[in-house]
């Protein structure tokens, strides 16, 4: 099964911080992001750094192995993203769902997420059509 996904950027980073206001103290005041977005009933702020986004999660503890990354997402080329999760299913790569629409650094549009070899997650999002 040949399908057309091509990676064409770094869409976002999702970071789980214990101390959400000093991480937001940090990248907004001394490196000079700029808040974009806040989602107060997931604990969710968003904040632009160039074309892509570094979204800040409050967190009470690590993940999985003492990780304090959530997830990251690369912005993909592809005609069907439907078609490009059972493209890597067939390759063993574990896809965690279906696609659903997710906010990210150039807005809403259709993603998955799936697993890599190290057991990170990675969102792949579609990027909209004419855009790389």
């Amino acid at each position: 099964m040949d399908v057309s996904l091509r990676v064409a950027e770094l869409d976002h980073v999702v970071l789980r911080c214990r101390d959400q206001a000093r991480a937001l103290d940090f990248y907004t005041r001394i490196l000079g992001l700029k808040e974009e977005r806040r989602l107060e009933r997931i604990g969710l702020i968003q904040l632009r750094a160039g074309s892509s986004m570094l979204d800040l999660v409050a967190a009470t503890g690590r993940g999985e192995e003492g990780r304090n990354l959530d997830h990251f997402c690369l912005g993909v080329e592809a005609a069907d993203l439907a078609e490009a999760a059972r493209y890597l299913r067939a390759n063993s790569v574990e896809v965690l769902g279906e696609p659903e629409v997710r906010y990210g650094a150039r807005g809403a549009g259709l993603s998955i997420y799936v697993r890599d070899p190290e057991g990170n997650v990675v969102e792949l999002k579609q990027m909209p059509r004419g855009e790389s």
